[in-house]
């Protein structure tokens, strides 16, 4: 292993998993707006699919114990852009498959110079947030 290299994942995050109380418009709108983001259905199961680049990352289902699936407060889902122009695809494809806007994309220099994003309420009304890291601009701690 060499000097820069990391015995981890770039990620500790393996997946999450959503709730949606109408599984097929929620599949509809995330099969729409997943490529946008280099994403594609992965696999699946009855009433759940999941999305990502190489694995399941992103899981949409019915909430396994039958109760109606509801929104965290305070709780969103970022997924990662390979650039700001793949955020504004994000953006519109959400948009134009029933997204409502929750926060344009742009550059949120209140967080940092190396972060630009966007946020959309999916059909359920969950906050999801697509977003670009650029490394270069990023704060050294």
């Amino acid at each position: 292993m060499t000097e820069n290299e990391s015995p981890f994942p770039p990620s500790i995050i393996q997946h999450v998993s959503i709730g949606t109380n109408d599984f097929e418009a929620s599949k509809a709108f995330y099969d729409a707006v997943m490529p946008s983001l280099g994403a594609k259905a992965i696999m699946s199961h009855p009433g759940a699919v999941a999305y990502g680049v190489l694995f399941p990352e992103l899981w949409i289902q019915t909430p396994i114990d039958g109760k109606p699936a509801n929104v965290g407060n305070g709780t969103h889902v970022a997924l990662m852009a390979h650039s700001k122009e793949a955020v504004d695809a994000f953006w519109e494809a959400a948009r134009a498959a029933g997204a409502t806007g929750d926060g344009d994309p742009g550059p949120r220099p209140e967080y940092t110079d190396a972060y630009y994003g966007c946020f959309v309420r999916d059909p359920d009304g969950h906050k999801i947030e697509a977003t670009f890291w650029d490394q270069s601009k990023a704060p050294s701690l």
